[in-house]
């Protein structure tokens, strides 16, 4: 049975490095996998990257207005077209289809496309992984991570650790170095006139940053 996995984690807990190893055990198999991540996320432009250095260029960007499923099924048929290209005679090209369809960034997506990941799953019988974040630098969910969190069959928590050496929980914002609790909630560093980075921290070591204050 195919499942909606939701892999959430706070920033630099590997995410993207459990992605692409994701991608390369079921290519190592011989199997199909499509990459994808929001077009929002304009860091790295169609790349994902991870801190250990390896990128990969997806398959395709999804724009906010996209519909997913449909986006899903456009590539899922391009890709069995050119498996098919490559094949012998005497193979079944039936048997060349996307083993997995796995998703970057997923707290970038809207509810709607988050809804079709579900529709994949269940209707198209293919799995999805999702990797995201699950709240941003005011400790709210995202409302792609939200929905993940509602309908994902599986969840499963990716750790890292705070300066101090706790488990981290939240996404703190620096903008030029300077802790900040206010502003859009999406700040991506190539869109600002000002350098925005950021630091997963423990509850306490955020309090303690924010003033006390959560939201």
């Amino acid at each position: 049975m195919a499942k909606l996995y939701f892999r959430f984690g706070a920033m630099n807990s590997g995410k993207s490095t459990s992605l692409l190893q994701a991608a390369y055990n079921y290519e190592e198999r011989g199997q199909h996998v499509l990459l994808a991540k929001p077009a929002i996320d304009t860091k790295g432009a169609e790349q994902i990257s991870s801190r250990l250095g390896m990128e990969r260029t997806v398959d395709f960007l999804i724009a906010p207005d996209a519909e997913l499923r449909v986006l899903f099924s456009e590539h899922r048929e391009r890709l069995r077209a050119d498996a098919a290209d490559t094949l012998v005679p005497e193979s079944d090209e039936h048997a060349v289809d996307v083993a997995c369809l796995l998703i970057d960034e997923a707290q970038f997506l809207t509810r709607e496309q988050v809804d079709d990941l579900l529709r994949i799953v269940v209707m198209d019988r293919i799995p999805v992984l999702a990797y995201g974040i699950r709240t941003d630098f005011q400790t709210q969910a995202f409302p792609g991570s939200r929905r993940l969190l509602e309908l994902a069959h599986t969840l499963e928590e990716l750790k890292t650790i705070c300066r101090c050496g706790r488990k981290a929980l939240f996404n703190a914002r620096l903008v030029g170095g300077r802790f900040v609790f206010d502003g859009d909630q999406v700040a991506i560093d190539e869109l600002s006139t000002d350098r925005v980075t950021y630091e997963s921290m423990c509850a306490e070591c955020y309090l303690t940053a924010s003033g006390g204050r959560l939201g």
